[in-house]
C-alpha cells in the first residue's frame, strides 16, 4: 500500500447495516456511515441537535475538559442563523484579493524555505506553520502570533496523548481571555474587536460568547488543516506526474482540491445529541443518546462515488461532505480551500518532486475501526523544479 493511501475502514458496516456502535467515555455513539443518511441526518436539526451540553457533540467528547460553548458550532436554529449572519462576511474575506495576495506570500516563502533544506518534517516544519501563519490572516492580527501558536503543537486544545487534558485547554482559554481583554481597551480591527463591537438580535455579545467564537475558530481549523496540508504533501510524493498534470491543466485545480479534501476527510466526524426517539436507517436512536455523522465513511459511498478508493483529480460529480452539510457546514471552509488552492499553485510552480524519508501514521481508534487520518510525522525532503 502507498504511504499516502487512507483505506475506508467502513465499507463492509456501511454496505450491510448504514450504522455502527462506538463507545466514546461510557457516552455510546451511533455512527451513521452512508451519505443520504448523513445528509438527512444533519439537515434534521430539530431531532438530531448541535447544541446539546459543551462538547458533547464531539468525538472523543469535550464534556470534561470545557464548558465553554463553541458558537456558531454548539448552537441551533434559529440563533445559530443569527451567529452565521453577523460571522460569514469576515470568514469570507479569504475570496478577496489582497488576502489571496497575502496568503501567497506566506506560502510561497515557506515553500522557498524548505526547498533550500533537506529532510524537514512535513508536519511540524510545514503544515503546522502553513496552518498558524494563515490564521493571523483569518484573525487579521499580527504575524509574530503565528510563533505563539506553532508552540502549541498541532493540538490547541488537548494534548497529543490525552484527549481529557485540560491543562492544555487552560492555555487557550487564558490565551483568548487575554487577547478579549486587550482588544476591549484597545480595539485594533482584529477578529476579537469586531467581535465586541458587534450586536447578535439587538445584544451585544458576552465575554463568553466571544471567547466560543475564538475557541472553535482556534480549534475548528488546526489538526483539520494540518492534516489536509500533509495528507496532500504525501499524495504529491508518490505521484509526481499529477503535478506535471496541473501544471499543464491548471482548469483542473478546483476539482483535484475538492478530491483531495473528499479523498482524505480531514474531519472522520462531528456528533449530535437526539432530543426525542427516532430512527437512522431502520436502528432505533434513544432520546438523549448520541449520533455521529460520519463525514469520512460518507465520503467513500460506493453508491454515489465512482470508484470512491481511487483520488480522481478532475472528478466531476462530488458531493462530499469534507465541510459538514447543511446548517452547521464549516465555518473556515472557505480559509481552508484557499490555503489548498495556494498551496497546489505554489507547489507545481516551484516543485519538482517530493521525496518521503519516513513517516509515523496517525490512526484514529473508532471502536471496531482504525482509520487513518494522518501523520504524526512525515519526513520528507522537497526538490526544485
Amino acid at each position: 500500500m502507498k504511504k499516502y493511501q487512507s483505506p475506508d475502514p467502513f465499507t463492509g458496516a456501511r454496505e450491510v447495516s448504514g450504522c455502527a456502535h462506538m463507545n466514546d467515555q461510557d457516552d455510546p455513539v451511533t455512527m451513521i456511515l452512508r451519505l443520504k443518511d448523513v445528509r438527512k441526518t444533519a439537515h434534521n436539526w430539530k431531532t438530531f441537535q448541535s447544541g446539546s451540553a459543551p462538547g458533547r457533540i464531539v468525538i472523543p467528547s469535550e464534556v470534561n475538559i470545557r464548558d465553554t460553548r463553541q458558537i456558531p458550532f454548539e448552537v441551533d436554529p434559529p440563533m445559530h442563523g443569527s451567529f452565521r449572519a453577523l460571522l460569514d462576511p469576515w470568514f469570507k474575506r479569504p475570496l478577496g484579493n489582497e488576502y489571496r495576495a497575502q496568503l501567497g506570500q506566506q506560502v510561497n516563502a515557506l515553500v522557498d524555505e524548505v526547498l533550500t533544506k533537506g529532510v524537514i518534517d512535513a508536519v511540524e516544519a510545514f503544515s503546522l506553520c502553513l496552518q498558524s501563519r494563515a490564521l493571523t490572516l483569518l484573525l487579521n492580527t499580527d504575524a509574530s502570533e503565528a510563533d505563539t501558536w506553532i508552540g502549541w503543537g498541532t493540538h490547541v486544545f488537548r494534548s497529543e496523548d490525552d484527549p481529557l487534558d485540560k491543562d492544555k485547554a487552560g492555555l487557550l482559554y487564558d490565551y483568548i481571555d487575554e487577547k478579549i481583554n486587550a482588544a476591549s481597551a484597545d480595539p485594533e480591527g482584529d477578529l476579537y474587536s469586531v467581535l465586541l463591537a458587534a450586536e447578535v438580535e439587538g445584544k451585544k455579545l458576552t465575554h463568553e460568547e466571544i471567547k466560543g467564537i475564538m475557541i472553535l475558530t482556534f480549534a475548528g481549523g488546526r489538526d483539520t488543516v494540518i492534516n489536509a496540508v500533509t495528507n496532500t504533501i504525501s499524495y504529491f510524493a508518490e505521484h509526481p506526474e499529477s503535478l506535471t498534470r496541473l501544471r499543464n491543466e491548471p482548469d483542473i485545480i478546483g476539482r483535484a482540491i475538492e478530491e483531495l479534501i473528499r479523498y482524505f476527510a480531514p474531519l472522520t466526524q462531528m456528533g449530535r445529541v437526539a432530543t426525542q426517539d427516532s430512527t437512522v436507517c431502520e436502528h432505533a436512536i434513544k432520546a438523549d443518546s448520541r449520533v455521529s455523522l460520519c463525514w469520512a465513511s460518507a465520503n467513500r459511498d460506493a453508491s454515489v462515488f465512482e470508484s470512491p478508493e481511487e483520488v480522481i483529480l478532475d472528478r466531476k460529480l462530488n458531493p462530499h461532505v469534507s465541510f459538514g452539510f447543511s446548517h452547521h457546514n464549516c465555518l473556515g471552509a472557505t480559509h481552508a480551500r484557499q490555503i489548498m488552492r495556494v498551496l497546489v499553485e505554489t507547489l507545481i510552480e516551484k516543485v519538482g518532486s517530493i521525496d518521503i524519508v519516513d513517516f509515523e501514521e496517525n490512526i484514529e481508534q473508532l471502536g471496531e475501526f482504525e482509520r487513518k487520518v494522518g501523520f504524526h510525522r512525515l519526513n520528507v525532503h522537497f526538490h526544485p523544479r
